[in-house]
């Protein structure tokens, strides 16, 4: 009997020393597990959640165009091979969503390729072409997009994979340097193909403000999407285009399209780049200086969401830049390349 009780006692008193160890506390998953304390995750400065509100900005169209010497059965089948699978192209990248058949052939500036406009006859949209074009022999095509932190790079591979592996056009996407770069590559015959800013497009077919010359070797192929103009910040002071003044602000590669969006958008808001303490960066190279610090702000033009902001957001808090209703009527009266645009809250 007592051997009995002095195990007993044994197993109560270890039964205790367990409890008092951890066996009842406060993280408790029921489980088996236990939840970390709130200090254990990483710190809350050192991630951004989206986006909390919609941003009210303006937006130019994204438009891949052709050399007038690619042959129309060529660009007729990247179009059609396109358009007739959005679905599938949409779910290896959102943008795919974004494709319509009414806004890709609404572009005026320029005629279109007659391949494209082949297509589009076919689907009851008549669209200008582009005479003496579309002559050339069939042949493997370079489509130039945009940098590496970049919608245009991301999107445009996709597209040339899923056209060279469902027609019989073989495209390769390769790194650009923009639209205006986009252009002098197409105009030298080192690319055939090339996404492009509607703006930018039109300066270089009129010769105007990027270009000192006409460069007219080229035709449209369709517009895919629209491009907003993204201002760019961590400081949450920054609320409009106004309280950029005297702050440090990346305006895009000198003399590229972005160059020009941020000083139409400054322009509005009766800003000059005197303004401001003016950098010249490229996506990637303003999201790294965002994060360190060195600057208080960025113009990014592509269509959202942008790898570069989606990658500043993940290290900290960042916040986009809104235009007001008055800045936006007096900018889209002043210039026919620019459409107002809300980017949704929750797209970063």
């Amino acid at each position: 009997m007592k051997k009995t009780f002095s195990l007993l006692m044994a197993i109560l008193m270890l039964a205790m020393l367990l409890s008092a160890c951890g066996g009842d506390n406060n993280n408790s998953t029921g489980a088996g597990g236990t939840t970390p304390p709130a200090d254990a995750s990483a710190p809350a400065d050192s991630g951004a959640s989206a986006i909390a509100e919609d941003t009210n900005t303006v937006a130019v169209g994204a438009v891949v165009i052709a050399r007038d010497d690619v042959s129309e059965d060529d660009v007729y089948n990247f179009v059609s091979t396109i358009f007739e699978n959005i679905d599938t192209i949409t779910e290896q990248h959102a943008k795919g969503g974004e494709l319509d058949l009414a806004f890709a052939s609404s572009v005026t500036s320029v005629p279109y390729h007659p391949g494209a406009a082949k297509y589009f006859k076919e689907k009851g949209i008549d669209v200008a072409v582009k005479d003496g074009a579309g002559t050339g022999e069939s042949k493997s095509l370079t489509f130039t997009t945009g940098g590496s932190t970049g919608t245009y790079y991301a999107f445009g591979g996709v597209l040339a994979s899923y056209v060279s592996s469902n027609s019989g056009v073989s495209v390769t996407a390769v790194e650009g340097n923009g639209s205006q770069a986009n252009v002098e590559d197409l105009t030298a015959g080192d690319v055939q193909l090339a996404f492009v800013q509607s703006d930018v497009m039109s300066y270089a077919y009129n010769g105007e403000r990027l270009f000192d010359n006409k460069i007219d070797n080229f035709s449209v192929v369709a517009a895919l999407y629209m491009e907003q103009v993204q201002i760019a910040t961590t400081n949450p002071d920054i609320k409009s285009v106004a309280d950029l003044a005297g702050k440090i602000v990346s305006i895009g590669v000198s003399g590229s399209g972005v160059y020009f969006n941020a000083i139409d958008v400054l322009g509005a808001y009766g800003l000059t780049e005197d303004d401001i303490s003016p950098v010249f960066q490229n996506f990637g190279d303003s999201a790294d200086n965002l994060k360190d610090g060195k600057i208080d702000a960025a113009f990014i033009v592509a269509g959202a969401p942008t790898p570069a902001i989606s990658d500043l957001a993940l290290s900290k808090p960042t916040y986009l830049v809104g235009l007001d209703e008055e800045h936006t009527n007096a900018l889209l009266e002043s210039s026919p390349f620019y459409s107002a645009y809300t980017i949704p809250a929750g797209t970063y």
